[in-house]
């Protein structure tokens, strides 16, 4: 469905070709009414800010955002793996669930980043699309949360993925993710040591080695850590 594109492009890099796309957007999520209504009209201020504002504002605010703050990494696997070598192998393995889906990467980004795996879903039929996006859930409710607690008008937008995933926020890979702390995009030095630190285990991947297909989405959903040791 054009919903998964058109929300992919809302979370992409400021440009002249998204402000120009903008009613577009619109036009696709009121056409298809994937996104509730409720969500869909929260997504208006975005919208607008998109469209109308200016670009070398936008692309600033996008940047302090997404790419200078760890917790609000798009990357997905980031989440999970951080830069550990599992990442790799997963970003692998995702690569091949594209190709065998007829999807090939056409620009620099990294499979796991989250417009393209949006992208990626808008080829798909909207059950395993939803599938897909379930198996995302912990990740993409906290990272709504985040946002909603920054008071960012990108939050609406992940909450209509979490909406349309119908993604229970409340499981314990959502709580863990989202019980971590917010990092200061403005602190240059704590980020620095921050991506520095050995990768983040959540424990066990009961995944690793799984054929190529659905299976290999679910590497984004955090197993429950284990307990700690007396």
């Amino acid at each position: 469905m054009k919903t998964f594109k058109a929300l992919s492009a809302l979370l992409s890099y400021p440009s002249a070709d998204l402000q120009a796309a903008i009613p577009a957007i619109r036009r696709v999520l009121a056409a298809e009414g994937l996104v509730p209504g409720d969500v869909a009209a929260a997504l208006a201020p975005l919208c607008d800010r998109l469209e109308q504002g200016d670009l070398y504002d936008l692309e600033e605010r996008f940047v302090l955002l997404f790419d200078r703050s760890r917790t609000l990494s798009l990357n997905l696997f980031e989440h999970v793996h951080g830069e550990g070598r599992d990442r790799g192998q997963a970003m692998v393995d995702l690569l091949e669930t594209y190709r065998a889906g007829g999807f090939d990467l056409a620009g620099p980004e990294l499979p796991d980043h989250l417009p393209v795996l949006l992208e990626y879903l808008g080829t798909r039929p909207l059950a395993e699309a939803r599938a897909i996006l379930a198996d995302a859930g912990p990740i993409l409710a906290a990272l709504a949360e985040r946002l909603a607690r920054r008071e960012s008008d990108y939050a609406p937008v992940l909450a209509a993925l979490v909406a349309i995933a119908r993604a229970d926020p409340a499981t314990a890979a959502g709580r863990t993710l989202a019980e971590e702390a917010d990092d200061d995009p403005e602190d240059l030095a704590a980020l620095d040591a921050t991506y520095a630190e050995a990768q983040v285990v959540f424990g066990p991947d009961p995944t690793a080695g799984c054929p190529v297909g659905r299976d290999i989405l679910a590497r984004m959903a955090l197993p429950a850590q284990p307990a700690p040791q007396a």
